[in-house]
Formats: structure tokens, C-alpha cells, sequence
């Protein structure tokens, strides 16, 4: 019964996780949007970006601090709530400052909701591998859907139509109040373990995180942009910026599965360094390569990205196995963040040269997280102990065995007959 109800709590989280994610990729699906309807240029454009990501930077730290400290699961449904809210307004006003602060005020609530949730799902899943990688795919997802959301709501009619963007913070909101009141129910019957904390490894934990950081770099910049970059080369297509969007998005998807089922068959930075080799190649084919070849690269680029994505969550959380609302808060959080602080400068030199020479540098940014995971060890899992109570039953069965040891027998008499004695036991 305990297993069933962690299936269903992962994937509530997961289709919970995909509701929140919509909200960090619809800031890059609106961009062409922004730039058509109020001629905003590349660095304004890239601003709205660091709006959403500066804020989130700073904060999902902190509330990963405080998830440390204090179990919060109300912060899952209010927090959704608030990213949807602003994205749905970010649009309403002509206002570049208001729109800077509709899009913060959606950045917080997804900082709000990252950490909490990761330390939920790591307890319904038992700290496992697989179970983390299925609610990384929620949020994947999420990003994927974000541009067809986007385009289904304001690509036929203008930004004053954002408000329906807000439904999915609805659903998502809906959607964490089941899951809190499963893990909040007491399991009958289930004898209860313990993970006792290791010791925190904190310098693999910072190099761990600066490679997050290059991956952060590299995804954002090309979030921001690999629309405005489809469309130059697909004859300004808006239609190319669209999919690519959207592939680079949806490739996340089968990149968080995959990432889950090869860390069951090696370990987990030796997946990563495997994901960020391949991705040096791909990013570069997608600035350089002409044409349709693009979006090959495009898909490429995601799943390279996408494969560590959730190992890099249970590594930091492994890392720092004292301060997991921490470890998540700055894995999923602050080094994610980050990358949205280099977008203005991606769009200034996009805006004083060209776009493909702005977003050449990317191209090594998944080198260095691949020079950072050669230094790095894979974490031993903490074992689990029994609780008092759960090893007081346990001494107390084998106290009663070693009185009744054919008790178990499903042939002795006395047990189907229900006696105190055994009589096979003593002849």
C-alpha cells in the first residue's frame, strides 16, 4: 500500500512540477512576442530574463534554508499560485518596469516552490534515483509545453491575452493538496526507517555546483534566443522559432528519463560527464549549422543538457545529506538562476555584433562542467537504521521466534489451531 501511494504522490508532484515549469519557459516563449509587439531590443529583451532569474537566484536559497529548519508544504500550492500570477499579468501593462516586475514576482514563486518540492519528492520516493528523474520530467515538460502555451494564447491575438496562462498554476495548485495529505497519513503496518545524515562533503558540493552554473549558462542563452536564432535562419520564420523552442525544451523530457535509467547502470557522474561531451558538440552545431540540420542539433543539445539534470539534484542532496532544503535550493535554484544574469550580456554583444557571434561562447560552457565532473566523486549512499520502535518489533519477533521457531511453518498444527505451545517444537 506504501509503494502505491508513493507512485501516486511522484506522479501528482511530477504533473504539479510541469504546472509550476511552464512559468520559467513562458518567459522565454514570450520574448519574440515582446520584441514584435513593443520593438524592445536583444538587451531590453534579455532583461526580462535576468527580471525572472535575479530575483530566483537569490532567493531559492533562502527557502531552502528555511525548508532546512521548518517543513513548509503549504509553500507547494501558494507558490505556484504566485508564478502563474505573474506571468499572467506580465503582459497587461505597456510599462517596462511593470512588466520587469509582474515577471520577478513570477520568478519568486518558482523560487519558493523549488526547494520544498525537491525535499517532498525525495521523501516519497525514499531518496531514489528514478523516482527524483520522473518529477524532473514534470518540470521538463512543462518547459516544452510552455512555448505552445504561449503561442496557443497570445501568438493570434496580442500580450493583453496572458491571462489565461494562469490556469496552469490553477491545476498545479489543485494538485499539491492530495499530495500533502498522502505523505501527511501514517502508514499502518509499515516498519518505519531512518536515514542518518553523513558527513558533508562541501568541496565536491561547490565544484558540483559551479558545473551547474556553465550548464545554467549555456541552457539560458540558448532559451532566451534559439527562437530569434531559428527564425533568422529558417527566412524569419516565426513558426521555426516556435519549434525549436519547443524542441529544445521537449528533448528535456526523455533527457531527465534516460538520465534516471543510465544512473541505475553506472553512477551518476560518470552519466554526466558522458551528457556534457555530447553536448559540446551539439550546441555547437546549432549555432553553426545552416538550415533544417538545426533543430537535430537543437534536440541533441537538449538531452545532453537534460541527462544530468535530476543527478545533479540528488548528487548536491548526497553532498550535503544535513541541508537538503539547501542543497536543492541552490541545485535547483541559485546555479539555475544564474544563467539568466548572462543574458544581457549575450544581448548587448548580440545587439553591437550579430546574434550568431553572441551566442558562440556557449559553446563552451558544457567543456568546463565537464572539466568540473572529472574532479568529482560519486557519492556513497547513506544506509538506512531502523527507528526505537521499528528495531524494538524487530528484536521482539526474533525474540519470539527463537521461543517458536516453526511459527512461521504454515503446516504446524498449533499455529492453524491457534494454541499458546508448539508441540512440534518440543517433541
Amino acid at each position: 500500500m506504501g509503494g502505491v501511494r508513493n507512485k501516486t504522490s511522484i506522479l501528482l508532484l511530477a504533473v504539479g512540477h510541469a504546472c509550476v515549469d511552464i512559468y520559467q519557459g513562458a518567459v522565454a516563449a514570450l520574448i519574440p512576442f515582446f520584441v514584435a509587439e513593443r520593438d524592445y531590443t536583444y538587451a531590453a529583451a534579455s532583461g526580462i530574463v535576468l527580471a525572472a532569474s535575479l530575483l530566483s537566484s537569490v532567493a531559492q536559497p533562502l527557502f531552502g534554508v528555511l525548508t532546512d529548519r521548518w517543513a513548509m508544504p503549504w509553500l507547494l500550492p501558494v507558490s505556484t499560485l504566485l508564478g502563474g500570477v505573474g506571468i499572467a499579468l506580465s503582459g497587461l501593462s505597456g510599462s517596462y518596469g511593470l512588466t520587469l516586475f509582474f515577471v520577478a514576482v513570477s520568478g519568486i514563486g518558482v523560487a519558493a516552490y523549488h526547494p520544498e518540492s525537491a525535499r517532498v519528492a525525495r521523501k516519497a520516493g525514499q531518496g531514489s534515483h528514478s523516482a527524483m528523474s520522473w518529477f524532473s520530467l514534470g518540470g521538463n515538460i512543462g518547459f516544452a509545453l510552455a512555448p505552445l502555451m504561449v503561442s496557443a494564447a497570445v501568438g493570434h491575438g496580442s500580450l493583453h491575452r496572458t491571462p489565461v496562462l494562469v490556469l496552469p498554476a490553477l491545476a498545479g495548485a489543485a494538485l499539491c493538496v492530495p499530495v500533502l495529505r498522502m505523505l501527511a497519513r501514517p502508514r499502518t503496518g509499515a516498519a518505519r526507517t531512518q536515514v542518518p545524515p553523513g558527513a558533508d562533503d562541501v568541496a565536491s558540493f561547490v565544484r558540483l555546483s559551479l558545473a551547474v552554473v556553465f550548464r545554467s549558462v549555456v541552457f539560458t542563452g540558448l532559451s532566451t534566443f534559439i527562437s530569434l536564432h531559428a527564425q533568422q535562419r529558417m527566412q524569419g520564420s516565426t513558426t521555426a522559432g516556435t519549434a525549436a523552442l519547443f524542441l529544445l525544451f521537449l528533448g528535456g523530457a526523455a533527457g531527465s528519463v534516460l538520465g534516471g535509467f543510465l544512473a541505475g547502470r553506472y553512477n551518476r557522474v560518470r552519466v554526466c560527464r558522458w551528457s556534457y561531451l555530447l553536448s559540446i558538440a551539439a550546441v555547437t552545431g546549432v549555432i553553426h549549422t545552416p538550415g533544417p540540420a538545426m533543430f537535430l542539433f537543437v534536440a541533441l543539445t537538449s538531452a545532453g543538457l537534460y541527462v544530468p539534470f535530476s543527478l545533479q539534484v540528488t548528487l548536491g542532496q548526497d553532498y550535503l545529506p544535513s541541508r537538503i532544503g539547501t542543497a536543492s535550493g541552490i541545485t535547483l535554484g541559485l546555479t539555475v538562476s544564474i544563467g539568466g544574469l548572462v543574458s544581457p550580456l549575450l544581448g548587448h554583444l548580440a545587439d553591437t555584433t550579430t546574434l550568431r557571434t553572441a551566442l558562440t561562447p556557449l559553446i563552451a560552457m558544457p567543456a568546463l562542467s565537464w572539466l568540473l565532473f572529472r574532479t568529482l566523486p560519486e557519492p556513497t549512499p547513506p544506509t538506512r537504521t531502523a527507528t526505537p520502535a521499528s528495531a524494538s518489533a524487530s528484536a521482539s519477533a526474533s525474540a519470539q521466534q527463537a521461543a517458536h521457531p516453526r511459527a512461521a511453518d504454515d503446516q504446524c498444527p498449533c499455529r492453524r489451531a491457534g494454541s499458546a505451545g508448539c508441540q512440534k517444537a518440543t517433541s
